[in-house]
């Protein structure tokens, strides 16, 4: 990839642009909490060549909202938990949007 193909790339959402310590930085939390994210697998970072943890935007967010819950005491493995049926809960509802637009619209 060149490097005008990762400068369009980042736009979106899923490319992994954000170092370790920048994505803990933007989030105002530590690298052990994005270590413990990924242990619990809630967000997967890609590697860079050298092996560097790189995480996107959707990480990101998915990061924030599980910082938010911590810092509300919920204990790391339940937040994660509840995040993702937050994101599940979200693209149900999208796919049955999309369904209703379909069935409404006529043919």
């Amino acid at each position: 990839m060149t490097a005008d193909d990762s400068f369009g790339r980042l736009d979106d959402d899923d490319y992994p642009a954000y170092t370790m310590g920048r994505a803990a930085e933007m989030l105002g939390t530590t690298q052990g909490l994005l270590r413990a994210l990924g242990d619990a697998r809630l967000i997967t970072p890609l590697r860079s060549a050298g092996g560097h943890r790189r995480y996107s935007r959707y990480q990101l967010r998915l990061a924030a909202r599980a910082r938010e819950l911590v810092d509300q005491g919920t204990p790391i493995e339940a937040a994660c938990r509840i995040i993702i049926l937050e994101d599940q809960l979200e693209e149900a509802q999208r796919i049955n949007a999309e369904y209703r637009r379909a069935a409404e619209s006529p043919r």
